[in-house]
């Protein structure tokens, strides 16, 4: 069976298309999925370069989003064979700690996996492998970001760092959804013209904390409603400058920096809040699976590439030169 796996930290050049990878089968309450699309996250780049303090065995098959059709099922599993699914990322390890596919289990690029049964969630005739897999790690989390955790709502406006991203286009697409003045904030005119189709409002060109300024200026001076903000150290202290007096800043990540400066009193005197939120969970994801089937959400796909694609794939993910989700078809 085909996969593309890593034996090794480092670079994308250590990931490797094998075409023995042992197959899987259905152990008691597990169903093997024929894997029809698996889409890439920032999380495969952050599992493959290896994470301080974060122990990954090895070799690891990486990838989490993934949507295909159940083959075969263990006792105990509710799945029948050829029911369409999605894969719910989110497993529960020796201990009953949570972890994901893709980082403390093998992942989704290959031919076929096994998974929890309780980790499937029907996927109704309207609603394509490709949008599927495109949902669960970045408009999962950009769904609890917003929508659980922030309670966001019509006519707030809506401020989004790093808006390019798979996280980002989510986030965009969803402010939009929801009737807010969604602002987006990238470093390419390019991709902010992309963001304009999406439903941003308003596009601000720039890099780290320099955005501080422009939405300043774009909301009167008086700040945003809510700010998302997964940069962290490099964008946090203007961020902390430019959210409105009772406003909310959501973060989920710190792709720039965990250690963030922070000036408290900005945090007094406009008596603003910082909600973390932390992935997402499965009633984010039928909630999501329900506006695609709608027409009300349509994931924004970058590509579809075939296991072949996944090195230069990955490349293109670090050199930020894609917008939206690079979705992989192991059937190519």
């Amino acid at each position: 069976m085909r996969a593309v796996a890593f034996y090794q930290h480092g670079d994308p050049g250590v990931l490797r298309l094998v075409s023995d990878w042992p197959e899987p089968r259905a152990g008691p309450g597990q169903a093997v999925v024929a894997v029809e699309a698996c889409a890439l996250n920032h999380l495969d780049l952050f599992v493959r370069r290896g994470m301080p303090g974060v122990a990954i065995t090895l070799p690891r098959v990486p990838g989490g989003d993934i949507a295909g059709t159940v083959v075969a099922s263990g006792s105990g599993a509710a799945a029948e064979p050829g029911q369409r699914v999605l894969v719910d990322p989110l497993i529960t390890l020796p201990g009953g700690k949570h972890g994901a596919l893709g980082e403390n289990a093998d992942g989704g690029l290959t031919e076929r996996i096994a998974v929890p049964g309780q980790n499937l969630i029907p996927l109704p005739a309207s609603v394509s492998a490709v949008q599927a897999a495109a949902l669960p790690i970045a408009y999962g989390t950009a769904h609890r970001m917003l929508i659980t955790r922030g309670q966001l709502r019509p006519g707030e406006t809506l401020v989004v760092l790093g808006a390019s991203g798979g996280v980002g286009t989510a986030c965009v697409q969803l402010g939009a959804m929801l009737g807010t003045e969604v602002i987006a904030v990238a470093s390419s005119q390019a991709k902010l013209d992309r963001l304009a189709g999406l439903g941003a409002r308003h596009l601000v060109l720039a890099r780290g904390p320099e955005y501080g300024a422009k939405v300043w200026q774009l909301t009167r001076k008086r700040g945003a409603d809510v700010i998302v903000d997964y940069s962290g150290r490099d964008t946090w202290p203007a961020t902390l400058r430019t959210v409105r007096h009772g406003g909310r800043i959501l973060v989920c990540g710190a792709t720039s920096g965990y250690e963030a400066a922070t000036d408290l009193r900005y945090l007094w005197v406009r008596e603003a809040s910082i909600l973390g939120s932390d992935g997402w969970r499965r009633d984010d994801l039928e909630a999501l699976v329900g506006l695609v089937a709608a027409g009300r959400l349509s994931p924004v796909i970058d590509r579809v590439t075939g296991l072949d694609g996944v090195v230069q794939a990955q490349r293109d993910m670090e050199a930020r030169a894609v917008f939206g989700k690079i979705v992989v078809d192991p059937r190519g």
